[in-house]
This record gives C-alpha cells, structure tokens and sequence, in this order.
C-alpha cells in the first residue's frame, strides 16, 4: 500500500485486482504495459481450441524428460461457433482474444503463434492412392520422394469449394512388396505407392476459422483436425496399435476417429453434441436453457435405473412463477434418448470400418472425452451399445507433475492435444536454452574481440603521441643549448 501526498491529504492507492471478468480491453492493457515476455517460437507453442462453447488457450512446452509443461492458460464462452462452423466472427474474435489474454497474463507471456483445431459438420474424409514412378530404381527411397507422394495426393480434385486439410498416409507399396505400415525409406524399387486417408473440409468455412485468428493478432502455425488432436493427448500407444475408435462429445459435434497399427483408418463428425442435450431438457422440463446446462452437468446421468421417481430437484422458475419440480429419472430418460442416439450414429461409423475385414479388429475398444464424457454411466451405455470395452480418456498422460488440475478433465483434452501436436516437432527447453547461450557467447567474443583491438590502438596511438612528445621536448632543450 502506497501512501501519495496531495494538498496535505494523504491517499491510499491499492493494486487492481485482474479477474476472470476483467474486460478485453483492460486485459489487453495489462498484457501490453506488464513487459511481458515474447513467445519463444522455437521451444513454447500454443494449442487454440476454437469449441462451439467455449475457446480455449494453452502454452506450453516440453521438460527435459519430454512431458509437456502448461505455463498458462485462459478460456472464454464463444458464441459465434454453430456446429463447429463460425458463424459469427465478431463474437468468435472476442472470445480469442479473452482466452488467449487470459492466457497470456498466467504465463507472462505475449503470444504471437498458434496450432489451431478444425472440425465441424463441413468436414469429410475419403480414402485414395497415388504412386510416383521412379527415375533411379537402384537408389533408396528417400523423404523427399514420400513428400513428394503427399504433395501429389494434396492436388487430386475434390469437390467445388473443398479444401485438402490432411493427406495421411497408411500402407506402402514398394513395386510388388505390399502392405508397408512404416515409412518405406531406405528400401528400392521403381514404384512407390501408397493409401492415404484425406480429410477435407469447406474453403469458406477453413478461412474464417483462420481469419479470426489473425483478426486477433495472431499468426497461425498450423491448423489440425481436433479428432486427430485429441487422440494424441487421451488414447495410448498400445491403444492405437492394437485398434480403438476415440469418440469426443463437444458442444455442437461429436467427433470420431479410428485408429489400427498406429494409423488413422477412419473418421467422421456427427452433428451433434452436449449442445442439444441441453436443449432437449430445456425443452423437456420448460426450463431456461442455461437452468438446463447447471441440471446437466450436476445431475446428469445416462443410466435412469440408478434414480427412483422420490428423487425430486426444484428448479427455478420465470419471475412471479413457482419452481419447477421433476424427478432425476425424468431427467435421465431425456439425456439417455439424446445420448443414445449420437453412439448409435458413432457405432454404424465404427461397424462400417471393423466390417470391411476380419483383421479390423478394435482390441483398445472406444476411449470417451470432451465435455459430454462426463456425463454419469456414459460408458456403461457406449459399452452395452457397441459391445466394446470403454473407458473415459483424461488428457494427463503426457502433462508435467505440477499440472493444474482442472487441465486434466476431458474437457480441455483437444486443447492439450493440439499443444502436443506442435511440440512433436520441438527439442525441450532446457536444449534451446543451451543453444541460445552458446549463441549469446559466441556473439559476445565477436563484439569483444573489436573492442580489444580498438583498445591496443588506442594504446599504441598514446605510445606513439608520448614518444612525440618527448621528441618535441629533446629538441627544444637542444635548442636552448
């Protein structure tokens, strides 16, 4: 507490406190007057998941045993996102910009670039093959020769106003040697030939997610499929090696990706999410909608025999109106018909792959996240439904011990998950660090080096100016003599 002087009174000045509803402008504000320091685009990497609900942003980076390390992190209601489409840019930009000033302000840290998530209903997947034909058929395969694979799948025509977002490759094939589930480099042959699993998605729908990311003075590092995102932070090695379908319950969709020999075999989105089960109860028990979203997460549940029709919540009512009384068995039976409908849709996806060949076996079952895996006996329900074993994925596997808590619910799995995918490719921090120091070495005895020539100069030019002087003073007294 400071006390200021002023025409002999004395005032006190207290701190301002910056909470969670502290204004966009305010906390841009603080980001931009607190110093904070600029995001090391070689160690630090933020994941932005754009939701239907909600936006959040995570910074992070890897320790020296590879774990991802959270610096900070800020989310923020979205209201412009329909179904995974923005449909509102004004609204989506100033729920960026909360999240990542949030984000920002925890970490001390001024963010510039971002790994951005994609989904919505605009996105389908389709399977193709390409191959290349060889010049030099005794010469090993090299990366360049797969690049230019990928690149060649990225140009086959799609439908007007679609987008190639992914080309993922699955087998090669090496002239006659089929069936190669690793990268074929180092072998020889005179073709090369592969399957990709292409995910494409709508152009306008892609640009506008990217424009209000740069709307919000941000640059855009790499955009990923949020399916692919959240595997990398809920489903194990072992999990995708083995085969398992990851189903993700967001707010507008439900996302689904498969996985078998450590490869994607399949995806696909379902328009629809936890945002219809509220309004279903809404609807159901005449409710408002944000009553119905507090009786959902509270009492959710999608097993109605574990309730009895005594069990009664009074909900509040419109003004001047009384309470509304239902039972959690009705409340279940509502969320259960929604429920049941969505891993209906997600299991014939799942029979269409596992159909296709008896080897298509999931022996990892189904992993469960995003914001609807919380919902109570939801797995009991996916297992009874697809006759698969089913877990909830937590996104904590891969967090540093330290990690808040609230990081490692379900919720914040593709925000985890798209920070992963842009650390994949990064040395951890304590290596750049060494690099950088070094640099900062080598750049000081570079600038030292001048500076010690510049002072033998200096001292020779003073030898030389007191030899002269003294040659003057010699010559003088001759003079006198």
């Amino acid at each position: 507490m400071t006390c200021v002087t002023a025409s002999k009174q004395c005032v006190n000045k207290k701190p301002k406190l910056y909470t969670m509803e502290t204004t966009n402008k305010e906390m841009n504000r603080v980001t931009e007057n607190m110093g904070f320091k600029k995001q090391n685009i070689k160690s630090e990497v933020v994941g932005l998941d754009i939701g239907t609900t909600k936006v959040v942003a995570i910074i992070g980076r890897k320790n020296q045993f590879g774990k991802v390390e959270v610096l900070g992190y800020g989310n923020a209601p979205n209201k412009g996102v329909k179904k995974g489409v923005v449909v509102n840019l004004t609204e989506t930009v100033k729920a960026i910009d909360e999240a990542v000033q949030k984000a920002e302000y925890n970490a001390k840290i001024k963010i510039s670039r971002v790994v951005v998530g994609i989904a919505g209903q605009h996105i389908r997947s389709i399977q193709t093959s390409e191959y290349i034909m060889r010049e030099n058929p005794e010469d090993i395969i090299t990366e360049a020769e797969i690049e230019q694979l990928t690149n060649q799948v990225k140009r086959i025509n799609v439908n007007p106003g679609e987008k190639i977002i992914h080309a993922l490759p699955q087998e090669f094939k090496v002239d006659d040697e089929g069936n190669i589930a690793n990268t074929p480099i180092g072998m020889a042959g005179t073709r090369l030939e592969a399957n990709f699993h292409v995910v494409v998605g709508k152009v306008a729908s892609i640009q506008n997610l990217v424009r209000c990311v740069e709307m919000a003075d941000l640059e855009v590092e790499a955009v990923t499929l949020e399916p692919l995102a959240s595997s990398e932070a809920v489903v194990y090695d072992q999990e995708k090696e083995g085969g398992v379908a990851l189903i993700d319950i967001g707010g507008g969709t439900t996302d689904l990706a498969i996985f078998k020999d450590d490869i994607i075999r399949h995806t696909a989105i379902i328009p629809y999410g936890g945002n219809i089960i509220t309004d279903d109860l809404a609807n159901g028990i005449h409710v408002l909608r944000r009553n119905a979203e507090n009786i959902k997460v509270k009492f959710g549940s999608t097993w109605p025999a574990e309730n009895s029709d005594m069990e009664v919540v009074s909900i509040q009512g419109l003004p001047g109106r009384p309470p509304v009384e239902i039972s959690l068995k009705s409340i279940s039976k509502i969320i259960k018909a929604r429920v049941e409908q969505i891993i209906r849709i997600a299991d014939s996806e799942i029979k269409r792959y596992t159909e296709l060949s008896n080897n298509n076996v999931l022996l990892g079952g189904v992993v469960l996240t995003g914001g609807g895996a919380e919902l109570k006996h939801l797995p009991q329900l996916v297992d009874l439904i697809t006759g698969l074993y089913t877990r909830v994925g937590f996104p904590d596997q891969n967090l540093a011990s330290g990690t808040e808590p609230e990081l490692k619910s379900p919720i914040y799995a593709t925000a985890v998950g798209l920070l992963m995918k842009g650390l994949a490719n990064k040395k951890n921090y304590e290596e750049y660090e060494y690099e950088d120091e070094e640099e900062v070495k080598d750049e000081a005895e570079s600038v030292e080096k001048p500076e010690n020539k510049t002072e033998e100069v200096e001292k020779e030019s003073k030898k030389k100016s007191k030899f002269s002087l003294m040659d003057a003073i010699m010559d003088f007294i001759k003079k006198m003599e």
